[in-house]
């Protein structure tokens, strides 16, 4: 089969067809999804019933797999999923839906607001890819927000000012706008504020993008409120329903995103019942800023 594309919303998304990703990709099929991935910024594939494995292996095809160190706080021991696979589901190692106190609970809840995965991080990343494993039967949908087209409406004044701006990032700023400031001195070093830049241009297409996320707390040479303000506005701005695509999750679709070029969060769900996807992400390889 050969593998086809097809727009699923008036400005991104692609659905894809034609490919089985448990199976090793030919160096065309591997053209065409990251042809897609330039051209559509998300990709959805139904009916990708994959072990862990072979979503590591689907994943590499487009570049290494990201260290996770950095990204979470549960202990290794705590942790239900291999290396190399991040778990973005609400279950503990027992496989039971995690207690409503429970702290890494908390902390997932960051994933609710707006965000680009590993913006946290000075080299942030290049593609999430997130497989369903058991679909909650309420809510829990994904919501992307493409970036390229929120920058391209952007009046002229307010391209031009933000043209230049570093944002310093951090997992302690969203998950503190939630109410969680308690961390150990380790946690506060690995949570420590990069920068990354506001405006991004995508090094295939030219294309330029905001680079937004709830992790971005504040503007370097701009004082904290009127950094926070314009954040603000701009992701009021970059969320509009005709930038967003909404996805309603079926057992074992997998989906891949660029996050150089689009936010996602995930929305409230019954967390009394079991929520299993499994994420793996690819690193990029450069920074979007000087590190000090």
């Amino acid at each position: 089969m050969t593998i086809a594309i097809r727009r699923i919303h008036p400005v991104f998304v692609g659905e894809v067809s034609g490919v089985d990703i448990a199976k090793p990709l030919s160096p065309d099929d591997v053209a065409a999804i990251e042809a897609g991935m330039d051209r559509y910024a998300v990709l959805v594939f139904h009916d990708q019933k994959i072990t862990d494995e072979e979503q590591m292996a689907f994943s590499k095809n487009f570049g290494p797999l990201e260290e996770a160190r950095g990204g979470h706080i549960s202990k290794p021991e705590d942790r239900r999923l291999q290396a190399g696979m991040a778990d973005v589901s609400n279950l503990g190692k027992d496989g039971r839906p995690l207690d409503r106190d429970s702290r890494v609970r908390l902390f997932n809840l960051g994933n609710m607001l707006w965000h680009s995965d590993s913006s946290f991080r000075a080299i942030p990343a290049k593609y999430s890819l997130l497989s369903a494993h058991v679909v909650n039967p309420v809510g829990g949908n994904t919501e992307f927000a493409d970036m390229r087209a929120a920058y391209d409406e952007l009046d002229g004044a307010t391209k031009a000012l933000i043209e230049d701006l570093i944002c310093e990032h951090s997992l302690m700023y969203s998950r503190g706008s939630l109410g969680m400031v308690d961390y150990s001195d380790e946690e506060r070093e690995m949570f420590r504020p990069v920068r990354q830049r506001l405006v991004r241009t995508h090094p295939v297409t030219g294309r330029k993008s905001l680079y937004l996320s709830s992790h971005a707390g504040g503007i370097i040479g701009m004082p904290t409120p009127d950094a926070r303000v314009l954040l603000r506005d701009l992701n009021e701005h970059a969320t509009q329903p005709k930038f967003v695509y909404v996805h309603t999750w079926r057992a074992w679709d997998l989906v891949i995103w660029d996050n150089r070029q689009v936010m996602h969060r995930v929305r409230r769900y019954d967390e009394s019942q079991p929520r299993d996807m499994r994420r793996t992400t690819v690193a990029g390889n450069a920074p979007t800023a000087a590190q000090v």
